[in-house]
């Protein structure tokens, strides 16, 4: 897709962004020097010489906060596709210090993460969208906007941005999978069931929970944790099994 296009696209998306202040776009007005500029790096093919332009189209328009936020997630872009990915990284948070509510350059720093096999990045970027996403909904509808346009437009926004969210949620909970260490297991599932209280793998959080509490040998825990969770889905095996296992066990 051109950066002409992007542009005519994401200023669409801008008008959200601006009513609602919630999930930022990037935005390049097409026709403008930035657009020209930008459709010309499009088209160069050599990845050096992308990036080299991408340089100075960032010290170019370093007044434009747009064209900061927007160059620097191309150039992040340009970094992963060329194997740079430290670079890709820096880039990718310069973008994110622009426009810090941005899914897009979210999803961006977590597969670049994923890349570098940093998964305390990827577990970073994945709540910090899941809860970006989360807000959608908790806005404060316009004094000048019937509640059926509102909700119409909440909608449309959370269905839009479904496939970010779901992005973000499986990669966060990859994270929780792959982690060894019990207490920072157990700090990712307490922020991951906050940040994703709607998710569909209630029962694999449950299960690695109780693990994490049973390696951590915190049985008022493990039992409060799983008395809750049986409260809520009296069919959770895992939830069921383990406070009974603790139960028998415990010297308490």
């Amino acid at each position: 897709m051109s950066p002409t296009r992007v542009g005519l696209i994401a200023a669409l998306a801008l008008t959200y962004s601006l009513s609602y202040a919630q999930i930022d776009t990037v935005t390049i007005a097409a026709g403008t020097a930035e657009d020209k500029e930008l459709t010309s790096i499009g088209n160069e093919q050599d990845p050096q010489k992308k990036i080299s332009m991408f340089q100075d189209f960032l010290q170019k328009y370093s007044s434009n906060p747009m064209a900061v936020a927007f160059g620097n997630w191309q150039l992040a872009q340009t970094y992963q596709a060329a194997g740079n990915l430290p670079e890709a990284a820096e880039a990718g948070d310069k973008a994110l210090a622009s426009s810090p509510r941005n899914l897009d350059i979210l999803s961006t720093q977590v597969g670049i993460s994923q890349q570098l096999h940093d998964n305390a990045g990827v577990f970073k970027y994945a709540i910090q969208g899941g809860g970006i996403y989360d807000s959608i909904g908790k806005q404060i509808k316009p004094e000048n906007m019937s509640d059926e346009s509102f909700q119409s437009t909440i909608e449309n926004l959370k269905q839009n941005n479904k496939g970010a969210y779901q992005f973000f949620q499986n990669s966060a909970f990859s994270v929780i999978a792959a982690e060894t260490n019990a207490r920072t297991r157990m700090g990712y599932i307490e922020q991951f069931t906050a940040t994703f209280p709607q998710s569909d793998l209630d029962d694999q959080l449950t299960s690695y929970a109780m693990m994490s509490l049973a390696e951590m040998q915190d049985n008022k825990r493990l039992i409060a944790y799983g008395d809750k969770t049986i409260q809520a889905n009296p069919e959770n095996k895992a939830a069921l099994l383990m406070p009974a296992n603790t139960y028998v066990q415990s010297p308490e």
